[in-house]
């Protein structure tokens, strides 16, 4: 992750401009004096950089709950703060060349507000979820032209990498995202999609709740696919294969077919590695056979009234967890910024929770940079919400 290891932080006049970066407000952690948070703005991202004080130097780095999607605008804005404050740095990893001239030109990467407010029309939809480097997503779109692809990756140097790619290859048929796959299958269109892969997820063997493959993500791959569209798991690993082919199996009527040591078109550079290591490569291929009904979801995330409690009830908040049904609210962090206070919050589903900010200011609250995707169990967490800090 890019950061700079610096001898000492100056806090600056916010809101303050430097060098097309704008640095917006400061927030200081409550209950850690050591962590800062700077609200920072360039090319269209709201992000924050996040400040540690340590014993004999301070990290400089950007905040791992809002970071943007171009990890140069993260560059950017570490140099800018630095340059705007003189800061004497210690050690950096951040290059201060321009941006890659392929990235300049990709414009395949998109927030998940491009998803949720107008979900793609007029092609078929293919998802990878963890599209690792690539060539599996790269391969399929240019033999496929007339499909749009989704790629969904969290790894920043292969989105960067498919990115280039992208450019080089001058395919305009994929669209990337940076977001949780299990999330995001939540605002998918119903009936929509061809096909599904997931290519050698993690194992999470020590971590079961964390894998993509489980009931809840069956249900939604099966309202997303279209009829006849499949759902495509490739793993070396038996325990995940074990684990999946259960999770599949306890569907009262489902579509199976199993394959192993399956050759494909393209293979990734971790499978032809396995292949000459002679591990077995599990294939699970769920066929959707029904039609579902129409995604409806009702609600906003809207502060319809000024907020009830002070700002020392809104801090006592901290470490507190409302629980209700199917999900939960938890108050991780709280911090003071300039006439309020903001809340960091987890909150929604048990397995696939959301991590945000609350920014409460003169009795009015936002959330930060954005709202929380639109599925029915973030609703219900607002709705929890806003009994809590409206009191």
């Amino acid at each position: 992750m890019p950061h700079l290891h610096i001898k000492e932080f100056k806090e600056l006049d916010f809101p303050l401009l430097q060098d097309g970066v704008y640095f917006n407000f400061i927030a200081n952690n409550v209950n850690n004096r050591d962590e800062k948070l700077i609200s920072t703005s360039y090319d269209g991202e709201d992000f924050f950089l996040l400040v540690k004080e340590e014993e004999g130097r301070n990290l400089l780095k950007t905040d791992k709950l809002t970071r943007p999607a171009s990890i140069y605008n993260v560059h950017k804005a570490l140099l800018a703060y630095s340059k705007a404050a003189n800061l004497e740095v210690l050690a950096s990893n951040v290059p201060e060349g321009k941006k890659n001239i392929h990235l300049q030109e990709a414009n395949a990467l998109k927030k998940i507000e491009y998803f949720a407010k107008d979900f793609p029309q007029g092609k078929e939809i293919r998802i990878e979820v963890g599209f690792g480097s690539g060539r599996h997503l790269l391969h399929q779109a240019a033999n496929n032209p007339e499909v749009l692809f989704i790629g969904i990756e969290i790894h920043r140097p292969s989105i960067e990498q498919v990115l280039k790619q992208l450019v080089i290859q001058k395919l305009d048929n994929v669209m990337l995202l940076d977001y949780d796959a299990r999330l995001f299958m939540e605002l998918v269109p119903s009936n929509r999609v061809g096909a599904i892969y997931v290519h050698f997820p993690v194992p999470w063997d020590k971590k079961p709740h964390r894998r993509v493959i489980s009931t809840n993500f069956i249900k939604e791959a099966r309202r997303v696919l279209k009829v006849g569209g499949t759902l495509e798991l490739r793993t070396d690993s038996e325990n995940y294969y074990a684990y999946s082919y259960e999770t599949f199996i306890a569907f009262a009527k489902i579509s199976l077919q199993i394959n192993k040591n399956k050759d494909i078109a393209v293979r990734s550079k971790y499978e032809d590695r396995w292949k000459r290591m002679e591990k077995n490569i599990y294939d699970v291929i769920m066929t959707n056979d029904e039609s579902s009904l129409e995604l409806k979801i009702e609600g906003d995330f809207s502060f319809d009234k000024k907020i009830e409690l002070s700002n020392d009830a809104l801090i006592a908040l901290h470490n507190k967890t409302i629980r209700f049904d199917g999900g939960f609210i938890h108050f991780e962090r709280v911090y003071k910024i300039e006439d309020g206070v903001m809340l960091r919050i987890s909150m929604g589903s048990f397995d696939r929770p959301e991590h945000l900010y609350v920014l409460v200011q003169k009795k009015e609250a936002s959330y930060y940079p954005e709202s929380p995707l639109r599925s029915p169990i973030n609703l219900s967490a607002h709705k929890e919400l806003l009994k809590v800090i409206n009191g």
